[in-house]
């Protein structure tokens, strides 16, 4: 190995590099590429806990094809980024069908699943088979960005074409999963975004951005988004069991396949919601509004506002309406609820 850059951060991660994380245990391509997708825009201590309970209910590719999708849902409710858990369902599928189960072992043949982009699947070659893989995470891209003092917001074009330049560069052809776990931890526990660690950094000494005194105005601020402000309405009808109606929404909408209680904006209204619940006569009990709240989506904050009413009667969902179900938070079922459906249950119960 000749690259001095490789060289040193090796060498920084025999003694301060992570080696308990569970995806390094027991390690295979399979559970590689579970932790990368969970990884993404998401931080190691909230993936954890759900990475052990994913890999434990779904062991091989196989027990995630054969899955339905609301069983996968439902092990991703509250890690956010939910399209994320539909390609992994996905692309396990697509694994089964045109690989024999095994996760493939070539960079094209990765980046021709569902979910992974060019980072990812080099992570995967890298951690999950021991091969060359290129990795340009968030953590890789502010290593570099300060080490070859790269100008311009990481998302631009010219910029993210350095950057992979530079990221191949330093890439060795052995040692290659260590150097994959190694140039994430740098930037994860001492080139991290604020206060870095810079005196600690094995590659500080010809780190450019350190030598002009400029570290902290490097990667680039992106440009702020502007959130966009909607208001979303409720009509959510509990019954005499303490079920709530909920619905599925459709694959290819913000929530795409969760479930969540009818929108009002979507021409639920009170005598619908009567009917597609099943329920006959005058259900009525009482009626209670929740205070309205804020409940925030990427680059998107919703103002939330939900009419509660609770029937007299524990109905049924009518029998043709698969995208509907009474849930029973005493004994919940395998479902996919998003952050704001849970939101919206414990406002509920209160």
């Amino acid at each position: 190995m000749s690259d001095w850059f490789a060289e040193r951060v090796l060498h920084w991660a025999t003694r301060e590099g992570r080696t308990e994380l569970p995806w390094q245990q027991e390690r295979t391509p399979y559970r590689v590429w579970i932790s990368e997708i969970m990884l993404q825009q998401t931080q190691v201590r909230t993936v954890i806990p759900y990475f052990e309970r994913f890999t434990t209910r779904f062991p091989t590719v196989k027990s995630l094809a054969e899955a339905s999708l609301d069983d996968v849902l439902s092990l991703w409710t509250g890690l956010g980024y939910y399209r994320r858990a539909r390609h992994l369902h996905a692309a396990a599928g697509q694994i089964v069908e045109d690989h024999g189960g095994e996760v493939p072992d070539t960079l094209d043949e990765l980046m021709n699943l569902p979910g992974i982009g060019r980072s990812t699947a080099g992570a995967i070659l890298a951690s999950g088979f021991n091969q060359p893989g290129v990795i340009l995470d968030g953590n890789v891209k502010r290593v570099l960005a300060r080490f070859h003092l790269v100008d311009g917001e990481l998302h631009r074009s010219p910029v993210l074409k350095k950057l992979w330049e530079f990221a191949e560069l330093h890439t060795p052809t052995e040692r290659c999963a260590e150097y994959a776990q190694a140039i994430m931890d740098l930037g994860a526990t001492c080139c991290t975004k604020s206060t870095p660690s810079c005196r600690s950094c094995p590659v500080h000494s010809r780190c450019t951005a350190y030598q002009h005194d400029s570290v902290a105005s490097y990667p680039t601020r992106n440009t702020r988004k502007l959130s966009r402000h909607e208001t979303l309405k409720f009509l959510i009808a509990v019954d005499s069991s303490g079920r709530t109606l909920l619905q599925r929404q459709t694959e290819d909408g913000l929530w795409g396949g969760l479930w969540l209680p009818p929108r009002i904006e979507e021409g639920i209204r009170l005598a619908e919601l009567i009917q597609l619940g099943g329920i006959d006569g005058d259900p009525v009990n009482r009626e209670v509004t929740i205070a309205p709240f804020t409940h925030t989506l990427s680059h998107i904050r919703f103002l939330v506002e939900a009419t509660v009413i609770y029937l007299t009667n524990a109905p049924r969902v009518n029998s043709s309406r698969k995208d509907l179900v009474w849930y029973d938070t005493s004994a919940p079922s395998a479902l996919g609820l998003s952050r704001l459906t849970v939101a919206l249950l414990e406002k509920i119960e209160k």
